[in-house]
């Protein structure tokens, strides 16, 4: 079952690099269509509006995983650009409230910039969706993570985690004074006509900065149209310029792999392999690729069950490398 949505005036005085994008979409479609790919939604657009839009499911809201990770850093630019947090803030520092009787002597050398490239030193990955339903780490997520070894030297190492990104979360809540939710939704959500999403907490009704947002694909789809437009949406700069850019710079590169997406890491973003590209990137399937040379965003969302690394292909061979 799918639905191509297609606004009346939408494609009105269409020029020619719609019809071929649309052209490239609907062939994307077939291929996905025949090949029984694990494809809920496929969305494209430029930083104004929704240009192609195909559904194989329900379109509703549904867990975006780790894509979540990537408003916690757009959270992040916003307190720096307020003043009111620093890359160079360290972990320790913030949450001394939370620090054991004897920290690793590692703990005080993490920054929040170490956190966001994932290189915080605690050398695996922590609160990760498998721990935090049994409830690994509850009912303090700060306290349990300050109390863990950090036997890589910070900064050094990548090490994905979705510990590092709930820490970059709470240093933003105490910084600002607010939850992630209403600090998100006043900067972001409401500019950009999200609503109020439906958000995984904690124990201690923390915003999951890892994961655990619903969105629907057009809504999961914005973020990547902010940083298409460098930060700006209808005219007003949500976030910096030097932002965008500093999120889409990788901080590491990775050498080649089975894994064709395997490229590179940023702050909470994934480099993707395509000339100034970049991701976000959760669980199963739900990317939003951020394509500055081309002009476009391309987001998908994708069931649990299924083979991604189907899609990841198939989108990679027959769409992407295609615009």
């Amino acid at each position: 079952m799918y639905e191509i949505i297609e606004p009346d005036q939408r494609f009105a005085g269409k020029d020619r690099g719609i019809m071929l994008l649309e052209e490239k979409f609907l062939e994307f479609h077939r291929y996905s269509s025949s090949h029984n790919l694990p494809l809920e939604a496929i969305s494209v657009g430029d930083e104004n509006k929704v240009l192609c839009e195909m559904h194989y499911a329900a379109n509703a809201p549904r867990n975006i995983y780790s894509h979540t990770k990537s408003f916690t850093v757009t959270a992040v630019g916003l307190a720096i650009e307020e003043g009111k947090l620093s890359l160079e803030d360290h972990v320790a520092e913030v949450f001394k409230d939370k620090l054991p009787s004897n920290p690793d002597p590692n703990l005080e050398k993490i920054q929040l910039k170490h956190l966001l490239c994932m290189s915080s030193g605690f050398g695996k990955a922590l609160l990760m969706n498998a721990d935090r339903r049994p409830g690994v780490g509850a009912p303090d997520y700060e306290k349990y993570m300050m109390a863990q070894p950090v036997p890589v030297e910070p900064g050094s190492a990548f090490c994905y985690s979705s510990a590092d990104s709930i820490l970059a979360a709470h240093m933003v809540e105490r910084a600002v004074g607010k939850r992630m939710g209403e600090y998100l939704y006043e900067k972001v959500f409401k500019p950009l006509d999200m609503g109020w999403p439906l958000w995984e907490h904690d124990p201690q009704g923390h915003p999951n900065g890892g994961g655990g947002m619903y969105l629907t694909c057009t809504e999961m789809m914005k973020l990547g149209q902010l940083y298409l437009a460098e930060g700006n949406w209808k005219g007003e700069q949500i976030v910096s310029r030097d932002w965008v850019q500093e999120v889409s710079t990788p901080k590491f590169t990775f050498e080649p792999s089975a894994d064709l997406w395997h490229v590179g890491y940023g702050y909470q973003f994934w480099i993707s392999p395509y000339p100034g590209s970049y991701r976000a990137d959760g669980a199963f399937g739900q990317i939003t690729t951020i394509l500055p040379e081309k002009g476009l965003v391309v987001s998908i969302q994708c069931p649990e069950q299924g083979n991604f690394d189907q899609v990841k292909r198939a989108l990679h061979e027959h769409f992407l490398m295609e615009l």
